[in-house]
C-alpha cells in the first residue's frame, strides 16, 4: 500500500550463544545451502524462546520470532518491553545493521538510525566531517547538507567543539550531535533507541519535541524505543509491546502501556496470609488497594484507593489506622491517619471495622514508593509499626493536563486550584 512506510512479515532472528557460526564447517555449509535454496535454517528448529531469566538446553536462541506489523507514513510507533525482549535487535534489522534469519522487511524511504552512542560516526573525524559523512550515507548532496548544517550545530549545542575529533567527545556530546544529524538530514524514517537517556533533561526535552515536529509537521515516520512511559505516551500514535522476542501486543497507546505495566508488576509485597499479630485487643484482617487493575502500578493522574479491615476486641480510645508514604531513600513523604479530620472516629467499641480512603491524584510524582502501615493508640503504643509494607510504582502519563509538558521539581506534584481575575483594564 502507498501509505505503508515499513512492513514486517514473519520476522525472526536466531543467534547461537557463545560462538560465531554453527561450530563446524559442514553445518555452516548446510546452513548456507539451505539459505541459497530459500529453505528454512536447519538449526532454527532447535532454537529456544528468548527468555534471559531461565537456563536453556539449546545453544540457539530466537532473539525475535514470528513478528508481524506495519507502520504507516507519518506515524510514530512506540516500542516497549523489558531488557532483552528483542527491541534493539528489531531496530538493527530495520536499519540493515544485521540480517533476519527468516521473514522479510519492506521499507519505503531513507532510514536514519540512532541505535547507540555515536552510531555511524568515525572517531578520528571531527564533528563537522561526521555531519557530511552521515549526510552522504543517507544519499544527500553537499548542498543539501550545507543547508541544514547550521540547524544541526545549533540544535546539538556543541558549536565550540564542532572541529574537534569526536573521539574526544563525552557520551552526552556524542548523543547531541548524533541525534541532531539524524533528525535534521531529512530521512523519511527516523529510528531512535534508548540512547536519549544519556543526555541531560533539557536535551531530552528538545529531542522529544523535535521528534514530534518530524512526525506532525514533516510527515515523517518515527520508531521510538524507550523505558520512559511518559515519553512513549506523549509521542506515540501506536505501540508495539515485546516479550521474550515475540510481539505480545500492539495497538492503542493506553491499552499497550497498561498491558506492559501489568505484565511487569507484582501483585503485592507483604504476605498477609502468613502475618500474625499477637495483640489481645486488636486483630488485623486485611489491607488492599481498590480497583488496582495494574498490580502495584498506578498512574499519577489517578487516585489510589485503599481499604483496611480489622477487628477491635476491647473498647479503645485514641486508636488510629494509617500509613507512611516513603520514597526509595527512606524519606517519609507524608503520614496519614483515619482520624485526621475527625478525632471522634478514634473511639472504638468492640467489633469488625473497615476504614477506606484514597491518595489524591496528581499528588505524588512518578517513581517508586513504599506504603508502610501504621496502627496504634495515640501516645500509648504501636500495634503495627514496620511489620507490613507495600511497594507501589507511579507512572507519569497525562498526569498534568496542561499545555506544557514540563518537568516539575520537588517531592510532590499537587494540582492547586487557582483563581485569576482582572482587577482593572489597562
Amino acid at each position: 500500500m502507498s501509505d505503508i512506510a515499513i512492513k514486517v512479515e514473519n520476522l525472526g532472528k536466531l543467534y547461537r550463544l557463545g560462538e560465531i557460526g554453527t561450530g563446524t564447517l559442514s553445518n555452516d555449509l548446510s546452513r548456507t545451502w539451505a539459505r541459497f535454496r530459500g529453505k528454512e535454517d536447519p538449526f532454527a528448529k532447535i532454537g529456544e524462546t528468548n527468555d534471559r531469566t531461565t537456563k536453556g538446553t539449546s545453544d540457539f536462541v530466537w532473539s525475535l520470532k514470528d513478528v508481524n506489523f506495519e507502520v504507516k507514513q507519518g506515524e510514530v510507533l512506540g516500542i516497549i518491553g523489558r531488557n532483552g525482549a528483542g527491541k534493539s535487535t528489531l531496530l538493527k534489522i530495520l536499519s540493515k545493521v544485521t540480517a533476519p534469519t527468516i521473514g522479510s522487511v519492506k521499507v519505503r524511504g531513507r532510514i536514519a538510525s540512532l541505535l547507540e552512542v555515536g552510531t555511524g560516526f568515525h572517531p578520528e573525524l571531527t564533528g563537522r566531517e561526521n555531519i557530511f559523512l552521515n549526510g552522504a550515507i543517507l544519499g544527500m548532496t553537499k548542498v543539501e547538507i550545507r543547508s541544514k548544517f547550521d540547524e544541526i550545530v545549533d540544535f546539538s549545542g556543541i558549536e565550540r567543539y564542532i572541529d574537534t575529533p569526536v573521539k574526544r567527545y563525552s557520551s552526552g556530546m556524542y548523543v547531541r550531535l548524533a541525534f541532531a544529524v539524524s533528525a535534521f538530514l531529512e530521512p523519511e524514517i527516523l529510528i531512535v533507541d534508548e540512547v536519549l537517556a544519556v543526555g541531560d533533561a533539557e536535551f531530552q526535552k528538545k529531542c522529544l519535541g523535535r521528534m514530534k515536529d518530524v512526525s506532525d509537521k514533516d510527515g515523517r515516520t518515527v520508531l521510538f524505543v524507550s523505558h520512559n512511559m511518559a515519553a512513549i505516551a506523549n509521542l506515540s500514535n501506536r505501540i508495539c509491546c515485546f516479550e521474550n522476542g515475540r510481539l505480545a501486543k500492539q495497538g492503542g497507546v493506553r491499552e499497550c502501556i497498561d498491558y506492559y505495566l501489568k505484565a511487569n508488576s507484582t501483585k503485592h509485597n507483604s504476605d498477609l496470609t502468613s502475618f500474625t499479630l499477637a495483640d489481645p485487643d486488636f486483630r488485623f484482617v486485611n489491607f488492599e488497594f481498590v480497583e488496582v487493575g495494574l498490580g502495584n502500578v498506578f498512574y499519577t493522574s489517578n487516585k489510589i484507593g485503599f481499604k483496611y479491615v480489622y477487628e477491635v476486641k476491647q473498647e479503645a480510645h485514641g486508636l488510629r489506622v494509617g500509613f507512611d508514604i516513603i520514597d526509595n531513600f527512606e524519606n517519609i513523604i507524608f503520614r496519614s491517619f483515619h482520624d485526621d479530620l475527625d478525632k471522634e472516629t478514634s473511639h472504638f467499641l468492640p467489633g469488625l471495622y473497615e476504614s477506606s480512603g484514597f491518595i489524591p491524584a496528581n499528588l505524588l510524582k512518578d517513581g517508586a514508593y513504599i506504603i508502610r502501615l501504621k496502627i496504634g493508640i495515640h501516645n500509648v503504643r504501636w500495634i503495627i509499626d514496620e511489620q507490613i509494607e507495600f511497594k507501589i510504582n507511579l507512572a507519569k502519563i497525562d498526569s498534568l493536563n496542561t499545555n506544557y509538558n514540563d518537568e516539575r521539581p520537588g517531592l510532590t506534584m499537587p494540582i492547586i486550584n487557582w483563581t485569576t481575575k482582572q482587577i482593572y483594564n489597562a
